[in-house]
C-alpha cells in the first residue's frame, strides 16, 4: 500500500465514521472501486487510531467532566449527579456492541464483507434513517436519555458490524426514533462511540503492526483519519443544528445502487 491510498483511506475513515454513511462500507468498496489491494480488517482498525483522537480532542471538555465522575462513582459508590448518569448510561450502551463484536468476530471479518451485504445495508439503513427522522419529533435533549434509550441505541450499535450499516447512522438512527433532537442523537453516538474504538484499536492495531510494522502508509492513514474526523464531527453538529439527516439518507441510497451496478450491472 503506498502512502496515498493510506490517505485516501484514512480521510474516509475519519469522514465516515461520523456522518452516518458506514466508515467500514467506504474502506470496503475504495479498494474495489481503484483496484487498489485490499488493506484488510486491522488496517482498517488501526485508522480507528486516528478517530479517537479527534473525539478526544473535539469532546476534552466532556471527556474530563466524565472523567471526573467515573471516579467520584467509584469513590462514594452513589450516581446522583447528570454527568454520573451519563457514564454509566455510556457503559450500558457499550456492552452489547462489545458482546456482538466478540460472538460474531469472524463473521465480521469474512462474510458480512461482501460488496453485496454492503450496498444492502446502505440502501435499506439510509430508507429508515429518512424516514426515522422525517416522522420523530424533537422532543428531547441529551440532558434527557434514560436507561432505556442507552440500552436499545446500543443494541442497535451491534448492527454496525455489518459494513454498509454504519456505527453512526445505526446509533443516531435508534436516538432519533427515541425522540433525541438531531444534535443529541448525534453527541450520544459520538461519545458512546470512544469505549468500542478504543477497545478495537487495543485488539486489532497490534496485528496491523505485526504485518506491516509502523511503516509511512500506516502512520499517514491515521493522522489523515484524526484531520478529517475532527472535521466531520465539526460539520455534521453544525450542520444537523439547522437540517435533517436526509442529505446523508439520499448519499448512502445513491452509493448502494451504484455499488450494485458496478458490481453486476457494468455487463
Amino acid at each position: 500500500m503506498t502512502v496515498f491510498q493510506a490517505v485516501v483511506l484514512g480521510t474516509l475513515q475519519g469522514l465516515a465514521e461520523f456522518l452516518p454513511i458506514s466508515s467500514s462500507a467506504h474502506l470496503s468498496l475504495a479498494p474495489l472501486l481503484f483496484g487498489w489491494p485490499a488493506p484488510g480488517l486491522a488496517f482498517d482498525v488501526s485508522l480507528h487510531v486516528g478517530t479517537l483522537f479527534a473525539l478526544a480532542w473535539y469532546f476534552r471538555r466532556e471527556w474530563i467532566a466524565l472523567a471526573s465522575a467515573a471516579w467520584s462513582i467509584v469513590v462514594t459508590r452513589r450516581v446522583r449527579t447528570l454527568q454520573q448518569r451519563r457514564v454509566i448510561f455510556l457503559v450500558v450502551a457499550t456492552i452489547p456492541a462489545a458482546i456482538a463484536g466478540l460472538l460474531l468476530e469472524e463473521h465480521a471479518e469474512t462474510v458480512f464483507r461482501a460488496p453485496e451485504i454492503t450496498a444492502v445495508a446502505l440502501i435499506v439503513l439510509g430508507v429508515i434513517l429518512w424516514a426515522v427522522d422525517r416522522v420523530m419529533s424533537e422532543r428531547r435533549e441529551l440532558d434527557q436519555v434514560r436507561w432505556t434509550d442507552a440500552v436499545l441505541i446500543g443494541i442497535a450499535q451491534c448492527f454496525a458490524l455489518v459494513p454498509g450499516v454504519s456505527r453512526s447512522g445505526a446509533t443516531i438512527t435508534a436516538g432519533r426514533a427515541l425522540g433525541l433532537d438531531r444534535s443529541s442523537a448525534a453527541v450520544f453516538s459520538f461519545l458512546m462511540s470512544m469505549p468500542i474504538i478504543a477497545a478495537a484499536a487495543v485488539l486489532k492495531v497490534p496485528e496491523a503492526v505485526r504485518e506491516t510494522g509502523l511503516s509511512a502508509p500506516l502512520l499517514a492513514g491515521v493522522l489523515a483519519a484524526a484531520l478529517s474526523g475532527w472535521l466531520a464531527i465539526a460539520v455534521l453538529l453544525r450542520f444537523v443544528s439547522r437540517r435533517s439527516y436526509a442529505t446523508f439518507a439520499v448519499y448512502r441510497v445513491l452509493l448502494g445502487v451504484f455499488v450494485l451496478w458496478f458490481i453486476h450491472g457494468r455487463g
